[in-house]
């Protein structure tokens, strides 16, 4: 089920259920989250029964449930369907249809689209499913108001812009697991270069977005300064990557960009949970 991914995951979705302006009760709240959940772990079984090959040659995956003989494919496969319909099913029961759908949506998309039709197709594969990955603190917001408006859209927004950087990082360290799986990640169809440039592209245009919940009105200066000032740095970061030629160095500074945009990820939406939190209470 992924649980590390799953943590991020549930943690966007929660921020986008706890800003939105709407009331929910503690229980449904925390069934929804944990149908958010258990839907996150689905994708997750699903992406791994279907990849159980790569993940059997890939160094960074072999040790996974499926290549190691802990679960057999038909286990893991029913196992991610019940999960699915069971996650689906919870949602919309205890929240609104459009949540339902969202987290429905998110399952699709990042089984078939992500994992099955561009994965092992397009390097492309992470720009274009890294919408799945960047859809819960929408559902969040659905769960509270079964409506979506410009806040959500921004935090969706925030998660699509950070994925490419984040993960052409760790392919440009891990080139030769990518490529004995035979997968095209962009370093492998373009050359490291150019996934240097596009790593600094993308760290760049996270500027205007991370900065957009202070100018939507939806967060203060206490979330804008901190936010804008990490930022630089992973841009800062990025640009160090751009220009350093010697391939240890690279691969060191690539590691470290990959480390530091989980995090980075993690402190922004925990700047505008506690900055809404201090709006909301205290003006």
């Amino acid at each position: 089920m992924k649980p590390r991914v799953m943590s991020l995951v549930l943690f966007t979705c929660m921020v986008g259920l706890v800003i939105a302006p709407a009331e929910v009760s503690i229980l449904n709240s925390i069934i929804s989250l944990i149908a958010v959940a258990i839907g996150a772990g689905a994708a997750g079984t699903l992406n791994m029964w279907y990849e159980s090959d790569l993940d059997a040659i890939m160094t960074r995956t072999c040790l996974r449930p499926i290549p190691t003989g802990r679960v057999t494919k038909t286990q893991a496969l029913l196992f991610g369907l019940v999960l699915s319909i069971l996650s689906v099913s919870l949602l919309f029961y205890f929240s609104n249809f459009v949540s339902a759908f969202l987290l429905f949506f998110t399952i699709f998309f990042y089984f078939f689209i992500y994992t099955v039709w561009l994965k092992r197709r397009t390097p492309q594969n992470i720009v274009i499913g890294g919408a799945a990955g960047a859809l819960p603190p929408v559902i969040g917001w659905a769960i509270a108001t079964g409506s979506l408006t410009i806040e959500p859209i921004i935090l969706f927004l925030i998660i699509f812009l950070w994925t490419p950087s984040h993960f052409w990082a760790l392919s440009l360290y891990k080139t030769q697991d990518y490529r004995k799986a035979n997968i095209p990640m962009y370093p492998i169809i373009y050359g490291v270069k150019k996934t240097k440039i596009n790593i600094f592209i993308y760290s760049i245009s996270m500027a205007p977005i991370i900065a957009s919940p202070y100018f939507f009105d939806f967060a203060s200066l206490f979330y804008f300064i901190p936010a804008i000032s990490l930022t630089t740095y992973y841009v800062y970061l990025c640009y160090n990557l751009l220009i350093t030629k010697k391939s240890n160095l690279s691969n060191l500074i690539a590691r470290k960009i990959f480390i530091y945009s989980i995090f980075y990820l993690f402190i922004v939406f925990l700047l505008i949970l506690v900055d809404n939190f201090f709006i909301r209470f205290y003006g």
